[in-house]
């Protein structure tokens, strides 16, 4: 029988799924991060390592018996990153015909198939990513968080500390997330916090995005504000696939998909408003299927035949 693996590795955590011949998934895993852009390759590859080894073991298989593998990797729009990730699967898994692609195509991959979509990915980063019915694709955002990453938990977590930093020169009206930010890192004080910004801020941003969302919901302005603006950037970043495809007065499935969605009631239904104004006819929903599975999904294809080329003879 054969077995195909799929990844889904981001900012925070990694996925990892086993199909089995039939398409049934039989073993699940975790890991931690492993985009390589943000982590480094070495900590990546163990980090897909650790979910795999896990996933197999839930499947009660041997390394040896996949036979098709797919990663979905953030940072795998750079042919660097494509090309070391393979060389890293080749190593695990020999025996298997393998692929790395990017984390947003196998969101759309568990969303819809090879049918139109767009997937609207929230986590440690963004991306908008969608296909229509004549198979074109577009991407919005995804280019990390110096110059993007809208809308993402980073973005709300570099927010909201700068909320605080405003609130302490006076600037700003008061924010309870000044006592809230130190505590719930377990920061003695803003110079610890500071320090721990500066030695590696994907692990201090992210992790904020649920303070500010407990903010928001007590009232805080500062956080309301944050999550409205969020909110309207994720929904910018459809609303610029959606264009571009020519998918605006067309029904399709948009699907979010992300840490950053189902915590917060709040962001969850201004851009839920935002989306609904921007594409009438389409069905929002969150992403049912992990992207993993839509990994392993891909993997499972690798040996099939391209399709033939349409005739048109004369």
């Amino acid at each position: 029988m054969s077995y195909s693996l799929g990844f889904d590795g981001g900012g925070t955590k990694t996925d990892c799924a086993v199909l089995d011949g039939r398409g049934f998934v039989i073993g699940e895993g975790r890991g931690g991060p492993s985009n390589p852009l943000r982590s480094g390759f070495d900590n990546a590859f163990s980090s897909l390592r650790q979910a795999a080894s896990r996933a197999i073991a839930a499947a009660g298989i041997r390394p040896d018996q996949i036979t098709h593998v797919c990663a979905g990797l953030a940072g795998a729009g750079r042919r660097s990153v494509v090309r070391r990730a393979m060389v890293f699967l080749a190593g695990e898994f020999p025996r298997a015909l393998a692929n790395v692609v990017t984390d947003y195509e196998v969101a759309l991959e568990a969303a819809a198939g090879a049918g139109p979509a767009v997937v609207l990915i929230a986590g440690t980063g963004s991306v908008a990513y969608g296909r229509n019915v004549a198979g074109e694709t577009a991407r919005a955002g995804g280019y990390g968080p110096w110059i993007g990453d809208e809308g993402s938990a980073f973005e709300i977590g570099r927010r909201a500390v700068a909320a605080v930093a405003r609130a302490r020169d006076s600037d700003a009206p008061v924010t309870v997330l000044s006592d809230t930010i130190s505590s719930a890192l377990h920061c003695a004080d803003w110079d610890d916090l500071m320090l721990r910004i500066a030695k590696n801020p994907d692990d201090v941003f992210p992790k904020l995005f649920p303070v500010v969302a407990e903010a928001a919901n007590s009232g805080d302005s500062a956080a309301k504000e944050i999550l409205f603006a969020s909110a309207i950037s994720l929904g910018n970043l459809a609303m610029i696939v959606i264009r571009r495809l020519g998918m605006k007065d067309e029904p399709f499935p948009l699907v979010k998909c992300g840490g950053a969605f189902g915590h917060s009631q709040l962001l969850d239904s201004l851009l839920d408003s935002v989306l609904a104004s921007g594409a009438l006819r389409a069905k929002i929903s969150r992403l049912e299927i992990s992207p993993a599975v839509g990994a392993a999904r891909m993997a499972a294809r690798l040996s099939e035949p391209p399709p033939q080329a349409a005739s048109h003879g004369a």
